[in-house]
């Protein structure tokens, strides 16, 4: 049984990779959980997961030519699997993104659920095909109504592509009123429900400068314990793991959306 995620964003800057992570960590208390960056260009999971070291990343095993198994590229992490990516610029120009569905599809034998941090914008085939190899995607968004605008581009994308909406994570909030408003309209144009009200964080902050999820990092912070609603909002709905391997496999997406 597995559930493929891709947690995304209309533009940088909205604690994608913090969502991702935190996501990650409170599904994986049910389910077993793999983590994989698939932001070739803007790679940042290994900052957040103490990966900076990696022997091997995502890089490797997307390079044509490459012998690197995908085991050698995965880490057990905060009671997940993470497969992070690397930061160099000649290796994100020498990455194929059509190799990515090989990765995830076998990644797929060993999890319940995927989460898929991909890249801020749609403006490449490396940058959507996260998005059109998901079940489902999370929309992560700022509480402001250009952000919603830019969300909504996402959910119009996947949904051209079979890909359904999971829920709107609303992040870095400061005025909670406001916030609620935003939200309000949300709901009218957003397929899926709100999954979580994240408060802007100076835990989240720390957390990143120590190079640790929030949720290891900060467990009892407002902004963890809403990460944490947000996984339990979030229903998986298991494929069988061959078939979704399978659809990963033949996954077909533009050179640019």
């Amino acid at each position: 049984m597995v559930e493929a995620f891709a947690v995304a964003s209309g533009k940088g800057g909205t604690g994608k990779t913090t969502t991702t992570v935190a996501l990650g960590m409170a599904l994986a208390e049910e389910y077993d959980v793999t983590v994989v960056d698939a932001d070739t260009g803007m790679a940042n999971l290994l900052f957040h997961t103490g990966l900076t070291d990696a022997d091997a990343t995502l890089h490797d095993l997307v390079i044509a030519g490459s012998t690197r198994s995908v085991e050698d590229a995965v880490y057990e992490r905060f009671g997940m699997r993470v497969v992070p990516c690397g930061t160099s610029l000649e290796a994100f120009e020498a990455a194929d993104p059509d190799r990515l569905r090989a990765v995830v599809a076998e990644l797929a034998a060993d999890a319940d659920v995927i989460l898929l941090d991909s890249p801020a914008a749609l403006g490449s085939k490396s940058a959507v095909l996260p998005v059109v190899l998901a079940d489902r995607v999370a929309v992560v968004v700022e509480p402001t109504i250009p952000a919603l605008s830019d969300g909504l581009k996402v959910q119009e994308y996947a949904a051209s592509y079979g890909t359904d909406t999971a829920g709107v994570v609303f992040n870095k909030v400061r005025d909670p009123e406001a916030a609620s408003d935003v939200a309000e309209k949300a709901e009218r144009y957003f397929d899926g429900p709100t999954l979580a009200t994240v408060p802007d964080s100076d835990a989240a902050r720390a957390a990143r400068r120590a190079g640790a999820p929030l949720l290891a990092h900060a467990p009892d912070s407002d902004a963890a314990r809403a990460y944490q609603a947000a996984a339990g909002t979030l229903d998986v709905r298991a494929g069988e793991s061959d078939a979704v391997a399978d659809r990963f496999r033949s996954a077909v997406a533009p050179d640019s959306p």
